[in-house]
């Protein structure tokens, strides 16, 4: 282990520690402002925004979003104090409010599956918080400062997103001084500072992949002290140590020779995250990939930085699966220049408890504008069945022929992907006895 050469293992330190550098950047990004400001999709720390609709093509600031929800983001920082967090009332709609540490695990969800029409209300606190709870709160305790609570609320479409958005403005996060029993009683300030230098236009995901190896361990290393890795990443912490990198380190000893192998490393990095991700989807036969044990890595740290990338704020099986597909049914790459049909013979679409979509992305993870702002489709969508109960799915750049553009997912002219998003799904989903059917390419 002696002889481990520098680069390689500045390479594996920029996997192991890219949720926690990723976390920081886009935590940064979204939370520049004074105040709240849902429009563009940001709020101080330890406060939600809102996200009114759900997100367009404008929407960079994390890779994969869905069309599905109505988001309520906060990011938190409990070093100082815990939060309370309170929620709605939500009937018998579809909700889901999980809780990200900073190293991308989720450590605590709460959901129709598990609470039915509401929960809480909670005092979120971090790992120094070792005081009494206050009566009345259920103590969640974090094993890290920073989180990012991504609420989802099923919406049917912009008809229904008044209800949404007051089931958003019952979903709050009240500092724990602030409390009184009552969230009506707490108003957040509108006039934080914000850092001159922070970068709320460039996607997030850009930031972390233009960070050298100096200004990326350097932050690793910040992030670590309030974050702390997991006790079961002794092994790993013990070889990154010979590069400076460890809770609290500065990096102002290394030689030369050790700086440029942290620079290699920052540098391979984003190509070594693509490999990884393509040599997980070609793996995989019928065109799908279906990424398990997403939410809880445990010492999975490649596993964990693929999907930070690829799919951040991923949550539990229990509550959602992706199954991904990039190619088609004869393993060829997906693109605009062709049509494509995905076929579910009749009470063969996704077994869920909650709901099923099928997500477009192009190449960068992201959404593209198409004439219907249309993103997703699926079981909420009034798609329209075959005679015998079966139903088709057209995949495809240009509109098809008349009267099928209810069951039209628009395609971008070059390369994309989709995601099968399942929510709350059922055991035959959970276990691989139900699988999606291949993507056929029909012209």
């Amino acid at each position: 282990m002696a002889d481990e050469p520098m680069e390689e293992l500045a390479t594996e330190a920029w996997l192991y520690g890219y949720p926690l550098v990723t976390a920081a950047v886009t935590k940064r990004s979204m939370t520049a402002v004074a105040a709240r400001d849902d429009e563009r999709r940001k709020a101080p720390v330890n406060q939600f925004c809102y996200m009114r609709s759900t997100p367009d093509a404008s929407f960079t600031e994390v890779v994969s979003p869905n069309a599905d929800t109505l988001y309520s983001s906060a990011w938190l920082d409990l070093s100082d104090q815990p939060v309370v967090l309170t929620l709605p009332e939500f009937g018998n709609r579809f909700w889901m409010v999980p809780i990200l540490d900073a190293w991308s695990n989720v450590c605590a969800v709460f959901g129709q599956r598990k609470n039915g029409q509401s929960a809480g209300p909670f005092l979120v606190a971090g790992p120094s918080w070792s005081e009494e709870t206050p009566p009345g709160l259920t103590l969640l305790k974090s094993p890290t400062a920073v989180n990012w609570i991504i609420a989802r609320y099923a919406t049917s479409g912009p008809s229904d997103f008044p209800a949404v958005n007051r089931l958003q403005d019952g979903t709050r996060l009240i500092p724990l001084s602030e409390w009184t029993g009552n969230p009506d009683d707490y108003t957040p300030p509108a006039d934080v500072p914000v850092p001159a230098d922070a970068d709320t236009t460039t996607p997030p995901v850009d930031q972390v992949h233009a960070l050298n190896g100096r200004e990326y361990f350097t932050l690793l290393n910040q992030m670590m002290v309030d974050n702390p890795p997991d006790p079961a990443d002794a092994p790993i912490l013990g070889r990154l140590a010979k590069l400076g990198i460890a809770p609290g380190a500065r990096l102002d000893e290394l030689s030369p020779e050790e700086l440029a192998a942290l620079d290699a490393g920052t540098r391979r990095g984003p190509q070594t995250l693509h490999d990884l991700f393509a040599q997980a989807e070609s793996a995989n036969a019928g065109g799908w990939t279906v990424h398990r044990g997403l939410g809880d890595y445990g010492s999975d740290y490649t596993k964990r930085a693929v999907i930070t990338r690829f799919g951040y704020g991923a949550n539990l099986d229990a509550d959602a699966l992706y199954p991904h597909a990039t190619t088609d049914s004869d393993g060829q790459p997906l693109g605009g220049a062709h049509t494509y049909v995905l076929h579910f013979d009749p009470g063969e679409t996704p077994p869920v408890d909650g709901f099923w979509s099928l997500t477009m992305m192009n190449e960068r993870q992201f959404f593209t504008d198409n004439p219907l702002n249309r993103y997703a489709i699926g079981d909420r969508s009034g798609m329209l069945t075959n005679a015998d109960g079966s139903l088709d799915i057209y995949v495809q750049h240009a509109n098809p022929e008349p009267g099928l553009e209810g069951n039209w997912l628009p395609a971008p002219v070059g390369s994309f992907n989709v995601f099968l998003r399942l929510y709350w799904p059922q055991q035959t989903a959970l276990t691989g006895a139900w699988a999606p059917p291949s993507l056929q390419r029909i012209s």
